[in-house]
């Protein structure tokens, strides 16, 4: 093992991109196709970030199957339009171009199925900035923030876990990087709640993306 080896994972949907207008006319889409009309594409924002199935089963009463079915019909919108309605958060790319130039490793770590990931980073230009890119796969075989930590860790198998930091914006980020056994920093511009994830074991909240370069 390489002990000089380091790593910082980020989350992809609020961390390094706003993607809220495309996610959430992906779900109202889904809704309509089920007879449910949701015109405060606001009231979808918890859609972000978490299992796209769990979040149709908890916030619509969706069985589990019902969830499964829910996102095929969300990707009809969102695979040739959705993916690409949002943006880049200010200070991305300069942020990880200085983590590489002081050593550290690179990888995203995402529930979104990691194809879209590709595209996305792609798409802004910035995807040969990642040693490693991880989502979920869509036959189910990694789902959750823990199982993509699992796979991009293994990946990088040379880095212990004390030398790899996950960057999110929710919950689900530090409860999977808890889980994993490694470090975690929240930031405040996505779309989590701040004393939720310092209460789940955060060791900073940083308010743009280019504060974690002071921390770590």
């Amino acid at each position: 093992m390489h002990t000089s080896e380091k790593a910082v994972l980020f989350d992809l949907d609020g961390t390094l991109i706003d993607s809220s207008e495309g996610i959430t006319k992906a779900v109202q889409y889904a809704l309509r196709h089920y007879g449910i009309e949701e015109p405060d594409l606001d009231k979808l924002r918890g859609f972000i970030g978490p299992p796209l199935g769990g979040s149709f089963q908890k916030y619509y009463g969706f069985s589990r199957e019902q969830g499964q079915e829910a996102i095929g019909v969300y990707r009809e919108y969102y695979r040739p339009r959705g993916i690409f309605e949002c943006c880049l958060y200010p200070g991305v790319e300069t942020t990880i171009r200085e983590l590489k130039a002081r050593g550290y490793r690179i990888g995203l770590a995402s529930s979104k199925p990691e194809i879209f990931c590709r595209q996305i980073l792609e798409h802004f230009d910035i995807l040969e900035l990642f040693d490693e890119v991880g989502g979920a796969t869509e036959d189910e075989r990694i789902v959750t923030k823990e199982d993509v930590l699992a796979e991009v860790m293994h990946r990088m198998g040379e880095v212990p876990k004390e030398r790899i930091w996950l960057i999110g914006d929710t919950v689900f980020d530090i409860e999977g990087a808890n889980q994993a056994g490694i470090r975690s920093i929240g930031v405040s511009y996505g779309f989590g709640d701040t004393q939720e994830m310092m209460a789940k074991g955060a060791l900073a909240i940083c308010d743009e993306l280019p504060g974690i370069l002071e921390y770590l």
